[in-house]
């Protein structure tokens, strides 16, 4: 690995105009990836983290007064750097139509701005809307939120811009060089940077003068993570410096991170798959023992993240997540890199006074595949007039569409050309193949779909279940 590695990538960061901290913060992560710096998080060492409060008992005890209080003294953040590269998509993730509501086809964010609008104008509190954008989302999203006329905000900014960072040859060490897209040797350093970020671009100090208390963060994607004045009085309740929302685990959240007590510390940390040593994976995934997951929903004292920031000179020392990539996500040819980024529920470890809190599935509703946005575009949720996505019970059907027809979004518009089918009596959807599919048609049970090595087709109004596509007779 060439020992000019970090002096390149930092003068081409000083090149393009980076401030100090994110360059102070970049060399910090380079090192710990040179020094090959992210220790497992063994079984042994910690325990787990099972005595926690359920939003539901909150709910029936909380002060409704003091509640809104704390809603009125919170600001909502929302991180809207990513592109969704998984699913083919170029432009802010937060673009893509989620629902159709009286006859328009919503965004994220149009869902968002209707959330927050929503909140302001039904319970009066000003509620602060601040997108961390990339400098690949920034223009598209606020040309969306500019648009939106019953989204007004003067005083407080609606953005900041996530510091950005070379991409790092693995091979090498030295920034990418990538003249077919110059744009492209570039990435976002990860959620984690949203602290630095924050207190770099002034915002915090601007929150804090319009009394604001409270920071509630969390991703675009998730339309579940709407606000809530239940959620927080509590916050406000515990006087917590950090909490975070947690979730029940089922078999489909195994993977996620979760939270446990560090035996040498007494501290919560914030523990990522990629952190578990291979000889505790069983642990670590045995949701008896580590029954929650976390939702990324976070929130924070400002004035606590202030100290902490004013403590690491404005660079909290989180974990290093080594995310290894192509330079071009599309060009699985394309030279291999490393971006160099850090997780925000991290933070986590850092503050004295921290808690958790378990919510319903309501509360995490991401989309982070083709399959959750089938789910999403379903009959399964109802949008109400505040913009929340309503079901039943949360509990959705597995859904597993053929990656090779299915995953970009392109493809998958272009084979459910109506709507998404009814999934409303449906235990599990499995599609293999390349089906495209007419107009209302329906799942149920465990809808299977075999591949039949040619593109086929499910005509309007036809049932598919275990045996594929039901025939007429059977009525």
């Amino acid at each position: 690995m060439s020992a000019q590695g970090m002096k390149s990538a930092v003068n081409k960061m000083r090149a393009n105009d980076m401030s100090d901290v994110a360059i102070s913060s970049f060399e910090h992560l380079y090192r710990s990836w040179e020094k090959n710096d992210s220790a497992w998080i063994r079984e042994d060492d910690v325990e787990p983290f099972a005595d926690v409060t359920c939003l539901s008992d909150v709910h029936n005890s909380m002060d409704s007064d003091f509640a809104l209080k704390a809603l009125s003294e919170t600001a909502f953040l929302k991180l809207n750097g990513g592109l969704g590269t998984s699913m083919g998509l170029s432009k802010a993730k937060s673009l893509l139509p989620v629902r159709m509501h009286k006859g328009k086809n919503l965004r994220f964010l149009d869902v968002i701005l209707g959330q927050v609008t929503a909140t302001r104008h039904n319970l009066g509190v000003e509620l602060p809307l601040i997108f961390m954008n990339s400098f690949r989302t920034s223009k598209d999203t606020l040309s969306v939120v500019h648009r939106n006329k019953h989204f007004v905000q003067d005083d407080i900014p609606t953005e900041i811009l996530q510091h950005q960072e070379p991409k790092i040859l693995t091979s090498t060490g030295e920034p990418v060089t990538w003249d077919v897209d110059p744009e492209l040797e570039w990435c976002p350093s990860g959620h984690g940077d949203v602290f630095c970020t924050l207190n770099d671009s002034g915002v915090l100090d601007v929150l804090s003068e319009h009394g604001i208390k409270y920071l509630f963060i969390s991703n675009s994607d998730n339309l579940g993570a709407r606000p809530s004045s239940t959620v927080a009085g509590y916050f406000a309740q515990t006087k917590a410096d950090f909490m975070v929302e947690v979730a029940q685990k089922t078999a489909a959240d195994v993977k996620g991170g979760h939270f446990v007590i560090d035996k040498a510390t007494g501290r919560l940390v914030l523990r990522e798959m990629s952190q578990v040593h291979p000889d505790d994976r069983a642990a670590a995934t045995d949701i008896a023992k580590h029954p929650y997951f976390n939702t990324n929903n976070i929130w924070v004292r400002i004035d606590a993240l202030q100290e902490k920031l004013a403590q690491y000179n404005g660079i909290l020392p989180l974990p290093l997540i080594s995310n290894v990539k192509n330079v071009d996500p599309t060009d699985s040819e394309s030279p291999e890199v490393v971006q160099l980024e850090t997780a925000m529920g991290a933070a986590i470890g850092l503050f004295d006074h921290t808690t958790c809190l378990k919510v319903d599935r309501p509360r995490f509703l991401p989309v982070k595949t083709t399959n959750d946005l089938f789910i999403m575009r379903s009959d399964r949720f109802h949008m109400t007039d505040t913009y929340e996505m309503e079901d039943g019970n949360y509990i959705f059907p597995s859904v597993d569409l053929d990656q090779r027809y299915y995953k970009n979004i392109d493809s998958f518009n272009e084979r459910f050309p109506y709507s998404v089918p009814s999934i409303a009596a449906a235990n599990s959807v499995h599609v293999q193949g390349d089906w495209t599919f007419g107009r209302g048609v329906s799942f149920f049970g465990d809808a299977t779909l075999k591949d039949e090595d040619r593109p086929s087709y499910v005509p309007n109004g036809e049932f598919v279940g275990p045996n594929g596509v039901e025939p007429d007779d059977w009525r």
